[in-house]
């Protein structure tokens, strides 16, 4: 999946997306040469990814986010530079969305790009251990409303199941048992499994498409 020029994140709040995307967008960098992430979330208590700015400018990523990103300017605020990456087809775009389909409504004036775009994977993360997220039937519902609100289709799911420090192996192995049922549910490819990158090696036999995560928070970057 590492090929598609363009891949956007989306899910409940809580589903770890924006820590997802950081790592993606890094590991992307080692692949090509032109990477940028852009923060789309609209309100502005939801800016997360802008706490990363200056090891992305360490890294050569180019970020994209709204000008009132971190500040206590609190209004719906669009990166005016966001339509970059769909421009310049040299550069390799990741997208963090917001939370559910109130922040999914930022992506709907990219649609139409996204549609035109031929190099995609637009794709629902799950933490099947939030409470909200735990059950297909939840996530269908989740799937519609990014979907409606967005006006894009989701191309596949991104298993990013945990427990936070208290996650084990075995919370992992039976997360991806029961992520397969979701993705049959919600009719989308399982297309990774992202865990902490200690477990990487345990879990390489026993779990296809495995992602290894660097747990990047405000204050603290393990590169």
């Amino acid at each position: 999946m590492f090929d598609a020029r363009i891949t956007l994140f989306a899910g409940h709040y809580g589903s770890g997306k924006t820590n997802l995307a950081v790592n993606y967008a890094m590991h992307l960098k080692k692949h090509h040469p032109h990477v940028a992430i852009a923060d789309l979330d609209i309100v502005n208590p939801y800016f997360r990814t802008k706490d990363s700015e200056a090891t992305f400018e360490q890294l050569g990523i180019r970020f994209i986010s709204s000008e009132f990103a971190n500040t206590n300017v609190e209004l719906p605020a669009m990166p005016s530079n966001a339509v970059a990456l769909f421009d310049d087809k040299a550069l390799y775009g990741v997208i963090d969305v917001g939370g559910d389909d109130r922040g999914a409504y930022a992506v709907g004036r990219y649609a139409d790009h996204l549609a035109d775009e031929p190099s995609k994977n637009i794709l629902l993360v799950v933490n099947s251990y939030r409470p909200l997220t735990r059950t297909a039937d939840a996530l269908l519902e989740i799937q519609k409303e990014i979907e409606a609100a967005a006006h894009i289709q989701f191309t596949g799911i991104v298993n990013n199941s945990n427990l936070g420090a208290q996650t084990t192996l075995q919370d992992i192995v039976a997360s991806s048992e029961h992520m397969k049922e979701v993705a049959e549910k919600l009719a989308l490819p399982l297309m990774m499994t992202a865990v902490k990158e200690e477990f990487l090696e345990s879990l390489r036999d026993q779990i296809p498409n495995l992602f290894g995560l660097k747990i990047i928070t405000k204050n603290e970057w393990r590169i």
